[in-house]
């Protein structure tokens, strides 16, 4: 485990060849009018399981911004992104601070909001343009220069964790953003400590600090929701949460080498999307089946990967597999807000069975399989809490880094509600997404909103290589998939 964060000098670059990213500056960014005191705000039990993963990163490609005439083009881009960024770190202010661990008798983890600030990296790849980065039509894709492009590579969660008075190593920033500009384009892509945030604070940030640079308002679009910053803790819960351990660290599994993988983004237009899940409810129709609640369209689509995914890993009929869906709490558990909370307010959701039920009975059975696994939980606020908070308690299971993760599974993160194409700066909305290289692990599936709107749907599928060769060759797989709008 990387235990210490490293702060790189202001010139360097990364990758190679016509790949390269050159470090243009580096620099922490404060946030604007810090609290008067260092508020302390205590992680509930959603967000310590997050301590042993990952940061989360995602990134947008923008396109290139018109240049003013003399104006200096190293700086056009930044005089625009860095000022909007110190303002919305003022509304997510927390993100500006560190982590700190605590404790005299029991070992606690919480975020102390000292306005430290967040890294702000600005970078140049004049070799690499967005056709490289957007990866359209699906095929593999190289790890550089992608990797190069976001920040903070490398750490896991807890890296961020200081002991008081632990003077010998710079904890990570919980946040950080990376600026690249491209040979046509713009990247900005941002890692976000998971325990502070999931992915409806990071994109939440995000569509805030987009927001801000593109006027606040001034082209009359409505603002994102204020943040909502009081962790909720059920009632009688204790506060902070003592750990199982002495150290923090000794929760981390011992992390080892990733395995070969291969990267793919698949495109689904809102009509393919329609087809998959009529086609789902029909065929459980027709089989008598009454599932809890009919299937949506998200379901009827994750059940289509599944389903080939299996047959991609040419899995034994016999063999166990499994898809982890995240159910969200907010507006379903009381005191968790609707909109605007910070922190994490996610629930894993499982669905397992064997190869030869998922492939040989059809995509309406497999469909069925995750939908009833969300209703047995999502309208039951009693069995989320229990679940996801009681039991982590009892239990303290961490989750293993993403390369130790189990083959035979597929986990998506991400949600195709979060708002990834109105991330405009102020010269245009996004032309791709792309998840961070710390995301990967085989068989994760990072869910986003299509390009266009309307229903689409991208996934971005990570899977060992064989295996991804085959999911690309998948006639059945692949007649679902349509190009993008303006690609």
């Amino acid at each position: 485990m990387q235990s210490a964060y490293r702060n790189t000098p202001m010139q360097g670059s990364a990758g190679g060849g016509s790949g390269r990213v050159q470090v243009i500056s580096r620099q922490m960014v404060r946030a604007e009018a810090p609290p008067a005191s260092e508020e302390e705000i205590h992680l509930t039990p959603w967000d310590l399981r997050m301590l042993t993963v990952e940061y989360f990163q995602d990134g947008i490609v923008l396109p290139k911004p018109n240049r003013d005439p003399g104006r200096d083009d190293d700086l056009a881009v930044m005089d625009r992104l860095s000022p909007a960024f110190a303002r919305a770190l003022r509304c997510f202010y927390p993100l500006a601070g560190r982590m700190v661990i605590g404790g005299d008798t029991a070992t606690t983890v919480s975020l102390l909001c000292t306005g430290e600030g967040a890294e702000l990296v600005h970078a140049a790849a004049p070799g690499v343009t967005a056709a490289d980065v957007a990866a359209w039509p699906p095929r593999d894709t190289p790890r550089e220069p992608v990797s190069s492009l976001f920040p903070l590579n490398g750490l896991l969660c807890v890296d961020a964790a200081a002991s008081p008075g632990a003077e010998s190593r710079r904890p990570a920033p919980l946040l950080a953003a990376q600026v690249t500009e491209l040979a046509d384009a713009v990247f900005v892509a941002v890692s976000l400590n998971h325990a502070a945030g999931d992915g409806t604070t990071f994109w939440h940030f995000v569509n805030t600090w987009s927001y801000l640079a593109r006027g606040g308002g001034a082209d009359s679009s409505p603002p994102p929701p204020p943040p909502v910053l009081k962790r909720w803790f059920p009632d009688g819960y204790p506060v902070p949460v003592p750990l199982q351990f002495a150290k923090v660290q000794h929760a981390v599994q011992q992390r080892r080498p990733p395995p070969p993988l291969h990267e793919c983004a698949f495109h689904f237009s809102g009509d393919s999307v329609r087809n998959l899940k009529a086609r789902a409810n029909a065929e459980l129709a027709r089989s008598g089946e009454t599932p809890a609640a009919s299937v949506s369209s998200l379901q009827a689509l994750l059940a289509h990967l599944w389903r080939s995914v299996c047959r991609a890993r040419r899995l034994e009929p016999s063999q166990r597999t499994a898809y982890v869906q995240f159910i969200g709490c907010r507006g379903r558990v009381r005191g968790v807000p609707a909109a605007g909370y910070v922190g994490n307010a996610v629930v894993p959701c499982r669905a397992a069975s064997t190869a030869g039920e998922v492939v040989g009975n059809g995509l309406g059975r497999a469909a069925g399989l995750l939908a009833r696994a969300v209703a047995s939980l999502a309208k039951d606020e009693a069995a989320l809490v229990r679940e996801s908070v009681d039991r982590w308690t009892e239990e303290q299971r961490f989750p293993p880094p993403a390369a130790a993760q189990a083959v035979a599974a597929i986990v998506a993160g991400n949600s195709p509600r979060f708002d990834v194409y109105g991330n405009n700066f102020g010269w245009g909305k996004p032309v791709a997404v792309r998840c961070g290289p710390e995301n990967a692990a085989d068989g994760k599936c990072t869910v986003y909103e299509g390009r266009g709107g309307g229903g689409a749907v991208c996934l971005e599928v990570c899977l060992a290589p064989d295996a991804m060769a085959r999911l690309v060759a998948d006639e059945e797989f692949m007649d679902a998939v349509a190009a993008p709008p303006c690609l």
